[in-house]
This record gives C-alpha cells, sequence and structure tokens, in this order.
C-alpha cells in the first residue's frame, strides 16, 4: 500500500515533469518525450487527482485542459494602470519622439528594449509566492475581466514559476508578488488550423489570430479556450514585491532589459527577436527590419514596440494622461499592391443578401496571394467609383482580410465598364428586394439553392439549433447530393440513408440522427427563430420574440405595429419579419417544422434579474467595444438586469457607444435625449452592482446608488 509520503512524492514529481516537458515543446520548442510518453504521463496523474481530491491543486498541470462553463466573467482592477502606446507610423516620426525626449532629458544615455509589436490580446497574470493567482485581461487599462481558468489552460505559461539556475530552490528566490504582463497571440499556423475546423463544424471564422485570441480568452468555456492553440508573450510587469521590503522593480532591476531577462528565467516565453539598441538609430533600423520580414514571422505583428531601457529614466520622464512617455509604438503601414479588377460576381447568403465580391488579377499583398475581395454592397461599389477593368489599390485590412482601397482613375484608357447591379437573384432568378433604409439587395425565396445551403448551415451552427456533428461540410454534401432541400428535410434522413454517404458509417450516422432527433425535441422557441436566418433578427430579437409571444403562430400573426412596440424591435425588423411570414415558401416550411413535431412553446415574460443593477433599463450597444463583442456585452447587461434591444428610440436608458459608432444612431440618440455613454462608463455601472452587492437595501435604492457613479458622457 502507497503511504501518504510516497503519494504526494510522486504527484509532485508528476507534476514537475509535466511542467517541464510543456516548457521544453511549448516555450523551447524542443520536446524531449514523444506525445504519448507525455499522455502516459498525464493520465497517470489525472486518475491520482481524482482518486484523492485533498491533493487538488488550481495550478496542476491537468487544470490545462479546462474545466466548468461560467455564468460570466467578475471584473477587478489592475494595482496599476495598463497603458495605451502612443503610435509613430514612421522612422521621420521616431525621430520626433526622440527629440522630445531629449528636450526632457538633454544629457541622457538613449538606449531602447525594441521588441515586435505583437497582435494579440492584452492580458496581466498575477503570481504570489511563485504561484499563479489570477489572470485579467487589459480592459480599459483600469481594470479587466478575470480570466484566471482560461489562462490556465495557455500551454507556455508558467503556473509555478522556475527558480533562476544558480539561486536557492526555495520560493524565496523569486518576487512575492509579480504581475507580468504580455499578449495571448494566436501563431499563424495555429489560426489556419482552427478557421478550417471552424468552416468544417459551421462556426464563426475568425477575421485575423487577434481576433481569434481575444475570442478563445473570453470563453466562458474554458474547454473551449484548451482546445484553442494559444501562446502568452512577456512583455513587461507592474506590481513587483519580495519578501523583505523592496517595493519596487526598480530596488532589483535597473533596465528592461534585465526584467525581460529575469522573466525568461522565470520561464515566460518573450518576443522572437526582443533586444536592446544602444541608440536611436539601432530602433530604425530594426524597425524597417521587421517591416520586411514581418511576413515569414510565425506570428502576426504590426509594428515595433520600443522602451527607454533605463528604468529610472522612464521614471523621471513618467506618463501623460494616456500615455508613458518613454515608449512609443512604430505602426507598420498597410499591406498594398496595384492590380485589375477583372469582374464583380454575386454571393448570396444565408439571409438572401447579395453581396459583391471583387475578381482580380492575383497579385501578392504582403506575401499572401489574393485573387479576390468582398465590395459589401452595391452603395460601397458606387462611393468608390470602382469600374470593370480598373486598376485598383489592394489591402490587406487586419494583414488578412483583402480589400479594394479605390481605383486609380489616372490609369484609366477608355475600356473601362460600369457594373451594373443584378435586380434578380443569381443562382435563382427570383427578384431581389431593398427594403427601405437597407443598402443590401436580397433574395426572400426560401427555395433558392444557394440560401438553402447557407440557411441550413447557419441552422445546424451554434447560432441556430446547434445539433452535435452536423457541420457545414456535411450539409454541403447532403446539399449536393439532393438529399436535403430545406431544414426540414434533416429530420427525414435515416441510418441506412445517410451511413451510405462517402466518409459516415454506420456508427457515425446512428449519431447523425440521433443529435437531429435530439435537437428536435430540445429546441426552444428562442434557439429555433435564431435559426430560421430572418434578416436582421439574431439570438436578441430571437429571445424578445420568445418572451412575448408562445410559439411560431403567434408570431406570425402579429403585425408592424404590434411588433414596434418591443423593445428591441423598430421599423426595419418589423418590415423583415414581415417580409418573411408573408412569403409561402417560409409559411411551408414552418408547416413541416409542425408536422415533423419541432413547434416548440414558450411561456412568455419578462426574464431580466430582478435585483439587478441595471433592472428597468434598456441599453443599445453601437460600435466596437474593447476586448469584448457586443453579445458578450450584452450578457453582462442582461445578467445585470437590463433589457438589451438592438434598434434605438425613445425606450432606451442608455446608448453604449464604442469606437466606430454610427454617426445616425448618435445623432438619433442626441436628438431623442437619449443618455450617451462610453463602454468604460458602462463597466463601471456594472461593478456599481458588485460594489454595492453586499448592501442591505432594496433593489430600487442599490440602482440609484449605481447610477448615481460618475458616468463618461459621449
Amino acid at each position: 500500500m502507497t503511504s501518504p509520503q510516497d503519494l504526494l512524492a510522486r504527484v509532485a514529481e508528476l507534476r514537475r515533469l509535466l511542467e517541464y516537458h510543456n516548457h521544453r515543446y511549448y516555450v523551447l520548442d524542443d520536446p524531449k518525450i514523444s506525445d504519448a510518453e507525455y499522455d502516459v504521463l498525464f493520465r497517470e496523474l489525472a486518475v491520482l487527482e481524482r482518486e484523492h481530491p485533498e491533493l487538488d491543486d488550481p495550478n496542476s498541470p491537468t487544470r490545462r485542459v479546462g474545466g466548468a462553463v461560467r455564468d460570466g466573467f467578475e471584473k477587478r482592477r489592475h494595482s496599476q494602470r495598463m497603458y495605451s502606446l502612443d503610435n509613430a507610423f514612421d522612422v521621420a516620426e521616431w525621430r520626433l519622439f526622440i527629440e522630445r525626449i531629449r528636450r526632457e532629458e538633454p544629457h541622457a544615455a538613449l538606449a531602447f528594449w525594441a521588441e515586435p509589436k505583437l497582435d494579440g490580446l492584452a492580458a496581466e497574470i498575477v503570481y504570489e509566492h511563485g504561484r499563479m493567482s489570477v489572470a485579467l485581461t487589459r480592459g480599459d487599462g483600469e481594470e479587466g475581466e478575470v480570466v484566471t481558468e482560461n489562462m490556465r489552460t495557455v500551454r507556455n505559461l508558467p503556473l509555478i514559476l522556475k527558480v533562476p539556475e544558480g539561486k536557492d530552490s526555495s520560493v524565496s528566490a523569486l518576487p512575492s508578488l509579480l504581475e507580468v504582463r504580455g499578449e495571448v497571440v494566436m501563431l499563424k499556423k495555429d489560426f489556419h488550423a482552427l478557421n478550417d475546423r471552424q468552416e468544417e463544424e459551421g462556426d464563426k471564422i475568425f477575421a485575423n489570430p487577434r481576433n481569434a485570441a481575444a475570442g478563445s480568452v473570453r470563453q466562458l468555456d474554458s474547454r473551449i479556450t484548451a482546445s484553442r492553440q494559444l501562446r502568452f508573450m512577456a512583455y513587461g510587469v507592474g506590481d513587483v514585491r519580495w519578501d523583505g521590503g523592496a517595493q519596487t522593480p526598480r530596488e532589483h532591476w535597473g533596465t528592461q532589459a534585465e526584467i525581460m531577462a529575469a522573466l525568461e528565467s522565470y520561464g515566460f516565453t518573450i518576443p522572437q527577436g526582443a533586444q536592446r539598441f544602444e541608440s536611436p538609430d539601432g530602433v530604425a533600423a530594426y524597425y524597417e527590419r521587421l517591416a520586411a520580414e514581418r511576413d515569414s514571422l510565425p506570428f502576426e505583428i504590426d509594428g515595433v514596440v520600443a522602451k527607454l531601457d533605463d528604468l529610472h529614466l522612464q521614471d523621471a520622464l513618467g506618463t501623460t494622461a494616456r500615455f508613458p512617455k518613454w515608449a512609443m509604438a512604430m505602426k507598420f503601414p498597410a499591406h498594398q499592391a496595384e492590380t485589375r479588377l477583372e469582374a464583380i460576381e454575386i454571393q448570396v447568403g444565408r439571409t438572401g443578401v447579395l453581396t459583391p465580391v471583387a475578381r482580380l488579377a492575383p497579385v501578392s499583398v504582403g506575401g499572401v496571394t489574393v485573387s479576390n475581395a468582398t465590395l459589401h454592397n452595391e452603395d460601397e461599389i458606387r462611393a468608390k467609383g470602382l469600374l470593370i477593368g480598373d486598376t485598383v489599390v489592394v489591402q490587406r485590412a487586419g494583414d488578412v482580410i483583402p480589400e479594394v482601397v479605390r481605383p486609380l482613375k489616372e490609369r484609366r484608357d477608355g475600356s473601362e465598364r460600369e457594373y451594373a447591379f443584378p435586380s434578380q437573384c443569381p443562382a435563382c432568378g427570383s427578384q431581389a428586394v431593398r427594403l427601405e433604409g437597407e443598402v443590401a439587395w436580397r433574395c426572400v425565396n426560401a427555395s433558392c439553392p444557394a440560401v438553402v445551403r447557407q440557411r441550413i448551415v447557419h441552422f445546424v451552427s451554434k447560432a441556430g439549433l446547434d445539433i452535435q456533428g452536423v457541420g457545414k461540410k456535411l450539409v454541403e454534401q447532403l446539399v449536393r447530393e439532393g438529399r436535403i432541400k430545406s431544414p426540414a428535410d434533416l429530420f427525414g434522413l435515416g441510418v441506412g440513408e445517410l451511413s451510405l454517404m462517402e466518409r459516415m458509417g454506420l456508427k457515425s450516422a446512428e449519431n447523425t440522427v440521433s443529435a437531429i432527433a435530439k435537437a428536435c425535441k430540445s429546441a426552444s422557441l428562442e434557439r429555433l427563430v435564431a435559426a430560421m436566418g430572418i434578416s436582421h433578427v439574431g439570438e436578441q430579437t430571437a429571445k424578445t420574440l420568445a418572451r412575448t409571444y408562445r410559439n411560431l403562430d403567434e408570431i406570425m400573426l402579429a403585425g408592424g405595429d404590434e411588433l414596434m412596440a418591443l423593445p428591441d424591435i423598430g421599423p426595419e425588423v418589423a418590415a423583415s419579419i414581415g417580409v418573411f411570414f408573408a412569403n409561402e415558401d417560409n409559411r411551408a416550411l414552418l408547416e413541416r417544422f409542425r408536422g415533423v413535431g419541432l413547434w416548440p412553446q414558450a411561456e412568455p415574460g419578462d426574464e431580466s434579474v430582478p435585483g439587478g443593477v441595471l433592472a428597468g433599463k434598456t441599453i443599445l450597444f453601437t460600435g466596437t467595444l474593447p476586448d469584448m463583442s457586443r453579445p458578450q456585452a450584452a450578457k453582462l447587461a442582461e445578467a445585470a438586469g437590463a433589457k438589451v434591444v438592438s434598434t434605438i428610440s425613445k425606450k432606451v436608458d442608455y446608448l453604449v457607444a464604442g469606437e466606430n459608432a454610427g454617426s445616425s444612431k448618435l445623432d438619433k440618440a442626441r436628438a431623442l435625449g437619449l443618455t450617451v455613454i462610453d463602454h468604460a462608463a458602462f463597466m463601471r455601472l456594472l461593478d456599481a452592482d458588485l460594489d454595492v452587492a453586499g448592501d442591505d437595501q432594496p433593489a430600487e435604492g442599490r440602482a440609484a446608488k449605481a447610477n448615481q457613479q460618475q458616468l463618461s458622457l459621449i
């Protein structure tokens, strides 16, 4: 029988071995054992921890696979502000920055620490006595979201700090408190592999590695984060303390280079190519070299970050209200190239939107061959003045998505011709419609083959009924072989029929049929409405409809005025719902749903949180919010009791405006006298819920206290 001491020693040894091999694989890229050998160690540790829960440790390597799903993210203030960086866009602006420093410190030697400007999600990881205790996103710089469990799944991030070689083996050789700041990134190869999987499963395709990394860190289910190949690259520190009284890094380190060397010795990965330069000219040369090499790097970068190396000089220069005066982000110009616009073709999406796509003469843009780019809609073609045959400037926005910037009109020779946007759907020939106030033309024929394919993909996706195991490629194969022509056909598929399909097999066919039957039985009205692909009706509007009506019959009978009386629905959305239910093909589809038993019943009612700090408030989000999507912000607002709507009206209490907020919504909000706040003010409203959560007072009092807090008005 194994003694408790032997058991404890074995668990400690397994954890040490697994973290050692994690570091060899994910940080040094020099594995010493095979994946199979690693798995044997991992399974042994997992079994021991399961059989002996008293040995549980939140920093065990087994925590890297993720855990339970959370309801939301709590927020926490950074002990020291995480500043943004001022920007320079060429070497000339870098030299102006140097001149400003020399005016304040004319006799200082200006050495710099420079590193690639990683395009990811900024985060702070806090260690107490050498062990990871909490992880925060940057948020607004003052406070971030607690993402500790998700960050524990990042394989190259040390959960327990290494003691630097040559030091005492005890944790006393480490800081008692260490706040490490860095960027969560996804390598290019891992980003493309993720998008391939997302496409296979009919899920969201990420625009670029930064969005993929940010979205992965902010998952409520840490198992999803664990399934993504994320990396943490350290670039600095916040608060650092040692036992014995020293309170700042300046007590132990004199330069940024020394900080980075220490972080590397503790087990962190630092950005590839980061180094010290003795002069500003060295940084300028480094910037130009990385601009030329950026496409060959394994991760996306959008510039260079340069920091004065001398920490005492950093302190002397200080900060502005927004930026450190001792650091600069030198941004690269967008990748651009010239090519010929050979044609404009139309793609038909799941909601019937006719999207024009530019077909280009293939051209290399920053090392990637580009042959097509979206043009979004008819109005954009007109606004840019594009003609077929034009020589155009193309760039990769965000280094990933191709974009036609403008035509080079001076290159025209008279052979160019105007593009006539089609009035009929190119896939089925049905008349296209453009609703009042919309920029998009649409095919409203529910039987259109292009719409059918995309609609079924959406129907089975996580945004729809979330039918497990039924992904985009399977749907496309089923449509291509003529086995299904509408979402309703899914519920008539049999095991025998599916088992004859390529790469299916009997067991896979049984699982697929079982998953479809389960979805039919368990679907809610809200999910079904969202799955049907009604234009302008997403998850939030579907929730509003399910709160108000008992079934699809009642929604079909609702008139435009009745719909517009709901908090989330304006004229455009009401018109779209009316067009959908007036279409005979769509009504026939709904009858088929009724026939197979897919006819969920809801109990209308207000689902807002009665005691939440935003109870009774109606909120509308517009623009891009920092470090979270609008749906994620909406969930936070709903958790605090608010109703979230997508249409502006007098009923809106707060319009939360992010970056690039639409001027039309802002103008209308001001005309209606609505309160317009920024993202930081919205987060402070939510924080008020935390501040008064323990107050022994009624909900009305808590809400009043929250609303008295200072807001950042736009």
